[in-house]
């Protein structure tokens, strides 16, 4: 650096940092898709933490759908259903779409599907094409049977996999993993080719929630109100949508509160014990008494923790219908819900680090 300049350069092996970033800047990211962090971009891996603390509630147990588990040795037999389906599928539409119409169809929509992952899908357009076709034809397959009836497709009337209770669930299940999704574009894509005269008053949204409603058993008359939504994502969102209702709330004004306060809500028994009664209501929505809460579940697991201390507040919130327990014992209620609360305790912390960092730049 000279008397007469204000800024010097720093060379390392013979190269100025300027240039070595500048070669970074223009390398492309082997892991993530350029559409990561884009509103194109909404199926995601689930954060690390979550998994390592509960492996189980984030892997499919039978079916793989979508690049993230494709492949996997425990998964790989229901691969040869979905083939099976595809075939039924193209012989229910003998005359309409071909084999070769599909693949040609999705196809096209290759670069909407590869910006749809968070992570860079490392794999041949043609096996990701087959792949999409396949998980697509095998969950309408599915839907179809459990909304039109196999006296409509009698094809699939001798198959045990849609009708075994216990394998029935555990697709349920697999089908709502955030890890275990494809687009909603490539279902909707795959349903309108496949459409035969039975389909004709049904939707996609329409057989998409009566398969998972022959567990929730919600009335029909809000089921209806989710036939013909817009801008779905994956099936996931699609059933977050039917749970939690489609909010668009303005925030409102930031209200400070003592964390501590929320040690004045009682447990279940301590209300119980001072002559509170607890009854259910019947509800479209999982929170409709949060008017003003942008944080749908968040808020509903804090709130159910505060009335859960122990086993025998949730026996007593399960004898009076207030919830309803399919994890096995109380201990295990209070488990589910004290690791829930422990992960929204450290987003919580994380965002509002990152709030209080951003309003310093200002």
């Amino acid at each position: 650096m000279n008397g007469e300049s204000n800024h010097c350069t720093i060379t390392v092996s013979g190269r100025s940092w300027s240039s070595r970033m500048e070669d970074r800047f223009q390398q492309k990211p082997s892991l993530l898709r350029p559409s990561a962090g884009t509103s194109s971009c909404y199926i995601f891996r689930a954060p690390k933490s979550q998994v390592e603390s509960n492996p189980n509630a984030y892997n499919p147990r039978i079916v793989s759908i979508g690049p993230y588990h494709h492949g996997k040795e425990q998964l790989k037999l229901i691969e040869q259903h979905k083939t099976r389906v595809f075939s039924t599928l193209l012989d229910r539409t003998r005359g309409g779409a071909g084999l070769d119409d599909y693949f040609t169809a999705v196809a096209s929509l290759e670069t909407d599907i590869r910006d749809s992952y968070s992570e860079a899908l490392n794999c041949e357009i043609s096996d990701l094409i087959e792949m999409m076709v396949l998980d697509a034809c095998f969950i309408i397959g599915l839907f179809r049977i459990h909304t039109i009836g196999t006296e409509k497709i009698p094809q699939y009337d001798d198959d045990p996999l849609f009708f075994t209770l216990s394998i029935l669930s555990s697709l349920m299940i697999d089908l709502l993993l955030i890890e275990n999704q494809i687009p909603f574009f490539v279902l909707q894509k795959i349903y309108a080719l496949s459409k035969s005269p039975e389909d004709a008053n049904h939707s996609l949204e329409k057989i998409a929630l009566g398969f998972f409603n022959r567990a929730l058993r919600w009335p029909e008359e809000h089921l209806q109100k989710h036939y013909s939504v817009s801008n779905i994502t994956h099936l996931l969102d699609l059933f977050r949508l039917c749970l939690v209702g489609h909010l668009d709330i303005e925030k409102p004004p930031e209200v400070k509160v003592d964390e501590e306060l929320l040690q004045l809500i009682p447990s279940a028994n301590q209300l119980l014990l001072v002559g509170i009664k607890l009854e259910p209501r019947k509800s479209e929505n999982l929170i409709d008494c949060y008017h003003y809460c942008s944080e749908h579940i968040s808020t509903y697991v804090v709130f159910m923790r505060c009335l859960m201390g122990t086993a025998a507040d949730a026996a007593a919130l399960s004898q009076c219908g207030i919830i309803t327990n399919f994890l096995g014992t109380d201990t295990e209620v209070i488990r589910f819900f004290n690791v829930l609360e422990k992960s929204f305790q450290n987003i919580l912390k994380l965002t509002k680090h990152f709030y209080q960092s951003k309003s310093g730049y200002r």
